[in-house]
């Protein structure tokens, strides 16, 4: 089998979803705006660094979704969003703060380690570049609302992060992210992975991928207030046997998926 960070966390959040997602070989319709605009963007940023022109690939790859029928969230067109594209690549070109050294080969890396035994464990990580002059690994993130600064150092318990520490072996890790809001803003968000984080990680892994292998995927029912993940969750027609829930969220695709290509964004 091979792993994930993306298939470690669905099991973790509810084994029953991830039974529906990787085994029975249901997914997510790709119709969420927020989604396709995000593997654009960073398409985009990929462009940036290469010195291409990165407007000109934005509009090219989200004009591909432009008649997908998507769903946009809040005020969201697909106007909008090509617009705050645009302004986040010309504030975050006129910031400076970021460098990538031969970009053709230090974006979306693959790292590859062995885990449980013969199983693999594989990630795409965004970049490897420097922040301030500080190398580290970088994590294009594009979003509606701000990310919590406080208490400073909070994103060094972000678990995606310390995943992509634990792979690369780099200690300094950032989040780039990119705000879409009225007047748009770019955080710069860096944290330090230390080696006790990483060999935690690890163990997480392995544990969940024995449990994995066990072939229990009981679910994690969620529906107490205040947190309700049930209610959010696309696979919740198929725990209900609601027929049109399903219809409207998921796709089949027979046969077990293994997660090959989880963490590739494009």
């Amino acid at each position: 089998m091979t792993y994930s960070y993306t298939q470690i966390s669905h099991y973790l959040s509810c084994p029953r979803r991830y039974r529906h997602r990787y085994l029975d070989g249901w997914q997510e319709k790709d119709n969420r705006a927020s989604m396709l605009f995000g593997r654009a963007f960073e398409q985009a940023l990929a462009a940036l660094f290469r010195r291409e022109d990165p407007a000109g690939v934005l509009f090219q790859q989200w004009s591909l979704c432009k008649d997908m029928g998507l769903t946009y969230s809040g005020n969201d067109t697909w106007d909008r969003m090509l617009q705050q594209g645009v302004q986040l690549l010309e504030r975050f070109a006129q910031d400076s703060l970021v460098r990538i050294h031969q970009p053709q080969r230090h974006q979306q890396i693959q790292f590859r380690k062995t885990v449980a035994g013969r199983n693999d464990f594989v990630s795409y990580i965004d970049a490897i570049g420097e922040l301030d002059g500080i190398k580290c690994v970088l994590e294009w993130k594009t979003t509606s609302a701000r990310y919590p600064e406080e208490p400073v150092g909070i994103s060094a318990l972000d678990p995606q992060l310390i995943c992509y520490s634990w792979m690369s072996g780099i200690d300094e890790v950032a989040q780039v992210v990119f705000v879409r809001k009225r007047l748009v803003e770019v955080q710069y968000l860096r944290a330090t992975i230390n080696h006790e984080q990483r060999q935690e990680f690890a163990a997480l892994v392995e544990d969940t991928v024995h449990r994995i292998e066990s072939g229990l995927f009981l679910p994690h029912s969620g529906i107490r207030f205040p947190q309700n993940p049930c209610t959010s969750c696309s696979f919740i027609g198929l725990c209900l046997g609601k027929q049109h829930l399903v219809d409207a969220a998921l796709v089949h695709k027979p046969g077990v998926d293994l997660g090959l290509f989880d963490e590739l964004i494009y």
